[in-house]
């Protein structure tokens, strides 16, 4: 509990725009730290099970979650494929991307959001007209796997 009350809701605010900056590595770092004070482990034990026993996402995780969610609460903003062409077509369901060469536009929430939300996790993605239900599955996937990227 202590660690969803200080260390949670600082590390969450905002994730969705910062969440891909050089930085989250140190981030990340700082998070396993302040679990292995929570719990009295050492430097070099690992901490992937106390992720799991604790149900924790890691920060990766946490900003992958944090960019789905967004997509789904946010679906009036994105266009699927559908909506561009009418030819039937294994992907004419998945959110239409934007060509772009802007480095900043393709790590922005946008494109990457997108981009996140068209992973084959068709398990998952087709959930998204239910917004607890996606929640909930997405949230325990990621716990299941403890994802790192």
């Amino acid at each position: 509990m202590l660690h969803f009350f200080y260390i949670h809701s600082v590390m969450t605010y905002g994730v969705i725009f910062w969440g891909n900056s050089p930085y989250s590595i140190k981030i990340f770092k700082i998070q396993k730290n302040i679990i292995r004070t929570i719990t009295n482990l050492r430097n070099g034990y690992s901490c992937r099970n106390v992720f799991d026993t604790m149900k924790i996402l890691l920060f990766y995780s946490q900003y992958i979650f944090s960019l789905l969610m967004y997509i789904v609460g946010n679906r009036h903003l994105f266009i699927t494929n559908k909506e561009i062409h009418n030819i039937n077509t294994r992907s004419s369901f998945k959110f239409h991307i934007q060509s772009s060469n802007l480095t900043k536009f393709q790590k922005g929430v946008y494109y990457s959001g997108i981009k996140l939300f068209n992973h084959p996790l068709s398990h998952i993605r087709h959930l998204y007209y239910d917004t607890k239900l996606f929640r909930t599955t997405c949230k325990s996937f990621f716990i299941a796997t403890l994802l790192i990227l």
